[in-house]
């Protein structure tokens, strides 16, 4: 049984790599004006994306971006992600920082994130975005899927460290990863085999991520790792509760997925899959409070569709801004596919309203 996860992890795997590097191939989005720099921000590779100066223009707007693929996948440096970028700059006339994390399985949780956050706290230096000629009170911290964790992780230590000189003014989460709490949300439930990211394919980042075993695989699945007799789970069930935090068009019938009696090991194995760091959604309420203005784009075709519902609600409950942006015919990952040849209306359609967003907002 552990074989064939494994299989069926790497077979994804080995397809995913083959189509990113077959994108790399391919001739970038033309956008000659826009200067691109790799740099090192306290010992984490970014790669900065700098509009030209227009006029008597003094400072722009800035987003520091994390790049997606399962903390295992990608790079800001991949054509996916720089043609991302490139347009973004362009568009936005903003600087932009692709932070260069380092991946699974080279490191784990929690190195991802002290990555994603070095880099964006040196970002956020005074004398820093000076050099860049950033303004300090424009900046927004993004992500997609797993970039979107530690975009919503970095976001959440940011508003905490009392120090911090600048902080960022919004947060933009594309179909983020979230939680590994309940692997039996409704969209979980629905999108189990849906292409690009099934379920298990989650389930197993997730191992990975936490440098766990896929052996667990089947009991994160049922969810006993989170039943009802793990005192340690038991606090946070109701920050992710979804029969309350979603609305009736995501619920539709499913119901949820509660044991009784599971395995209380498995958090004691991996105490990282209730560490606020690595899963966002079970931070208190008053860290949330704390969090800036908040764009969450969500996919109906996605597993992940109501991790970022849920954190939409919560954040909006705890009273901050919260646009929820719901596309009831696109897929996870779609915005980086707007390049032949899979130059899909979906990756268009998403990219220009998260865009628009930022535009109107930053």
């Amino acid at each position: 049984c552990h074989l064939i996860h494994y299989l069926r992890l790497s077979h994804h795997l080995i397809v995913l790599n083959y189509l990113i590097c077959t994108f790399d191939k391919l001739k970038s989005v033309s956008s000659e004006d826009i200067k691109i720099t790799d740099a090192v921000f306290d010992g984490v590779e970014v790669r900065v994306f700098e509009p030209p100066v227009k006029g008597d223009e003094s400072l722009k707007r800035s987003v520091v971006y994390i790049h997606g693929g399962g903390w295992a996948l990608a790079s800001a440096r991949t054509s996916l992600y720089n043609n991302l970028c490139r347009i973004m700059a362009e568009s936005l006339n903003a600087v932009v920082v692709s932070v260069e994390y380092r991946l699974v399985p080279e490191v784990c949780f929690p190195e991802q994130y002290h990555d994603a956050l070095r880099a964006t706290k040196h970002f956020l230096q005074p004398d820093v975005l000076a050099e860049y000629s950033v303004d300090p009170s424009r900046i927004a911290i993004s992500g997609d899927s797993a970039g979107g964790n530690l975009a919503a992780a970095v976001c959440q230590q940011l508003s905490k460290d009392e120090d911090l000189p600048v902080r960022p003014k919004l947060q933009a989460l594309i179909y983020p990863v979230l939680q590994a709490f309940d692997f039996n949300t409704p969209s979980y439930q629905q999108n189990m085999n849906m292409p690009v990211l099934p379920r298990y394919v989650m389930i197993n980042y997730w191992i990975d991520y936490i440098n766990g075993d896929y052996g667990l695989a089947h009991e994160l699945l049922v969810n006993n790792h989170t039943a009802l007799n793990v005192g340690r789970a038991l606090s946070f069930r109701a920050r992710l509760n979804w029969t309350s935090l979603l609305p009736p068009s995501f619920k539709k019938s499913y119901q949820p997925v509660v044991q009784t009696t599971g395995t209380a090991a498995i958090v004691e194995r991996l105490p990282a899959l209730l560490d606020v760091r690595a899963v966002p959604l079970l931070a208190d309420d008053a860290t949330l409070a704390r969090q800036p203005r908040t764009y969450v784009l969500t996919c109906e075709n996605d597993v992940l569709r109501d991790d970022g519902a849920m954190y939409a609600s919560r954040l909006e409950r705890a009273g901050v801004p919260v646009t929820l942006d719901h596309f009831h015919d696109c897929f996870h990952g779609c915005m980086i596919f707007t390049v032949w040849p899979t130059d899909f209306s979906a990756g268009v359609q998403t990219r220009n309203s998260y865009i628009k967003w930022l535009d109107e907002n930053l």
